[in-house]
């Protein structure tokens, strides 16, 4: 069997990082505005707030004007709706992001939908998931569609491949499985979605050609469930005990990639696999929604 490739979505995201950064220069000698994202953080979540600080730290590097909205977390509802309004009707902002998870007393579904979905670059707005799901051009969740790059890039053949996509939530079980089923490039699968209570649950893992993980279960995902060379995109990202690391613990995916890399054909690797392409799909719809907002 020939040796596993490790898909590099660190090296990926670096080269796409510098394509956008070409296309942001473009838009400025032409005299356009640059991208600008707004990132609403509400409350003090450190997983939050460290995911902010990357999207900002990225932002400020590709050339974006970045604004950071941070709120504590008795914000109400009227006054985060107030923040998304004033953010709908800047012109310099063309991609609006609030970080989940929102405190227990605001409604999460009325805030994305609040979001104008022209600047929904998070792909999360009812208007743009049903573009999704007819496929019709709109934004598409950025975790998603940066495996599908990943593929596009690894030139992984999909069309007519046996797609499993374990997890079935709205931010990337489902979206993933309808990008996979799409026709066009890295679509044309035939795609299964598997969760928690699909009965054989191993034995249809091992039919994969292309197997998804995104079920948020440590090492979900083992040796013996992953068919010969095929190709494994790890999403999860889970912390666990290690007496062994200074901080106590560290950071797993949900496949047990030790023994997964000895029988896939690729797979991604956690952290540095479908993580940075996130980061990189975000810049990547901002760049689309400022072309759009000035009619490029």
């Amino acid at each position: 069997m020939a040796e596993t490739t490790i898909i590099d979505g660190k090296a990926i995201a670096a080269e796409i990082h510098t394509e956008i950064v070409a296309a942001v220069e473009g838009l400025k000698a032409a005299g356009k505005r640059a991208p600008g994202l707004a990132v609403v953080l509400i409350g003090d979540n450190p997983a939050s707030k460290a995911y902010v600080s990357t999207k900002t730290k990225r932002c400020a590097e590709a050339g974006f004007h970045s604004v950071q909205v941070n709120r504590p977390g008795s914000t109400t509802r009227d006054e985060l709706l107030q923040i998304i309004h004033d953010l709908n009707e800047d012109p310099s902002i063309h991609g609006i992001l609030v970080q989940l998870p929102l405190p227990p007393h605001i409604d999460e579904q009325e805030i994305i939908a609040a979001i104008s979905p022209d600047k929904d670059v998070d792909g999360f707005h009812p208007i743009n998931a049903g573009k999704l799901s007819i496929g019709l051009p709109g934004f598409v969740p950025c975790t998603p569609l940066g495996i599908q790059e990943l593929l596009l890039r690894h030139k992984v053949q999909t069309s007519g491949a046996f797609a499993v996509v374990l997890g079935r939530s709205n931010l990337v079980g489902r979206p993933a499985a309808q990008l996979l089923s799409q026709k066009g490039p890295a679509g044309d699968a035939t795609v299964c979605i598997a969760h928690s209570r699909t009965r054989n649950l191993a034995d249809l893992c091992r039919r994969a050609d292309i197997l998804v993980a995104a079920i948020g279960r440590p090492n979900f995902v083992t040796g013996d469930m992953i068919k010969p060379g095929a190709v494994v995109i790890d999403v999860g990202i889970n912390r666990i005990d290690d007496a062994s690391s200074k901080s106590g613990s560290r950071i797993v995916g949900d496949v047990d990639f030790e023994a997964a890399k000895k029988i896939a054909g690729a797979i991604t690797p956690v952290p540095g696999g479908v993580g940075p392409m996130t980061v990189a799909m975000l810049l990547r719809n901002t760049l689309q929604s400022a072309r759009r907002h000035q009619g490029l």
